[in-house]
């Protein structure tokens, strides 16, 4: 039998109630005796048992992540830096998939609400239909958005500024002489798709309606840049509403051999770790994951602690960093 906590309280000449106290970070226990517990549980080398410590807490010291696509390498990346920040704090972290699928997203956040987590990272899939599932969810735990947001008011939201994202891009593109752009972005099913497209809208000079719209997948940056291809004449550069896409029009310029950036000039969105890879490397606007992260995290750290739920929303300045395609 591993050694219990009634062998700790023994080895520190403490009560189990004291020995609990001081093990789980409670108040009301005297230094020296916190100091006693502690190095009796490192002398016994003490595993406390996880399950046990959630009955008595009513907590299980756990997170829920839900993302609309794992696969995709800019949420794969955040929920790192996310989790990073939950280790530090000595918690762990429960990650579902949505697919962008609502109804999927909706099953996935009753099964992590049913494993009793005791807050909720949501990547809303859909600005809309992701509203009811998301304020069910915040009834029942805290919750907070993590990059996309669901239409009008709700839960605290941490992301980037899309807009002044693409406002960086366009004014990059200027500056280098470019007269005419074509932006290829996703349909504006989820909030920074709506952000993009009306920032791209915003900021390009006269050209601001030619709009290509699909999904946030290579496969469309590929048939995109091929429709593109098949005009009488190129755009001068090609706005891209994330990396994933602007790795698919490379990919279609490249097979008509057509020179980046010295025939048309790309940019993407996010800064993927594929983005330096790409060839030539891609020119992108950088969203600050770990700042991103660490605010999200934060704003759930005081719920837990007790903070008033009073909603935020924080939109952190993305950069822009300047590479070989544009």
């Amino acid at each position: 039998m591993g050694v219990t906590i009634h062998d700790v309280a023994a080895r520190a000449g403490v009560s189990v109630a004291t020995a609990s106290r001081a093990l789980s970070g409670q108040r009301g226990v005297r230094p020296e005796n916190r100091s006693k517990v502690l190095a009796a549980a490192d002398a016994l080398a003490y595993q406390p048992n996880a399950v046990a410590a959630a009955l008595r807490s009513r907590t299980t010291r756990s997170l829920g992540v839900v993302v609309p696509r794992i696969a995709n390498p800019f949420f794969a990346t955040l929920v790192e830096e996310v989790e990073q920040r939950l280790h530090a704090a000595d918690r762990s972290l429960l990650l579902a998939n949505s697919r962008y699928d609502p109804e999927l997203e909706r099953r996935q956040v009753g099964a992590l609400l049913d494993r009793q987590v005791d807050a909720l990272l949501m990547v809303p899939c859909h600005r809309v239909r992701s509203a009811e599932v998301l304020a069910e969810a915040a009834a029942r735990v805290p919750v907070v958005q993590l990059d996309l947001h669901v239409d009008g008011p709700a839960a605290s939201w941490v992301g980037v500024d899309n807009a002044a994202g693409i406002s960086l891009v366009v004014e990059h593109l200027a500056a280098l002489g470019t007269r005419r752009t074509a932006f290829v972005g996703a349909e504006p099913t989820d909030s920074a798709a709506q952000a993009r497209l009306d920032g791209y809208r915003r900021a390009a000079p006269g050209g601001a309606d030619d709009v290509l719209l699909g999904d946030f997948s290579k496969e469309w940056g590929q048939r995109a840049g091929t429709r593109l291809l098949d005009r009488a004449e190129l755009p001068g550069a090609i706005v891209c509403g994330n990396d994933t896409i602007a790795l698919g029009v490379l990919s279609a310029l490249a097979e008509r051999g057509v020179a980046v950036p010295d025939e048309v000039r790309v940019t993407g969105f996010d800064d993927i770790p594929y983005a330096a890879l790409a060839q030539p490397p891609l020119t992108t606007v950088r969203q600050p994951q770990g700042a991103i992260a660490a605010e999200a995290v934060r704003l759930l750290t005081a719920r837990w602690d007790g903070a008033e739920p009073v909603s935020q929303r924080t939109a952190i300045a993305p950069e822009l960093v300047v590479r070989a395609s544009a």
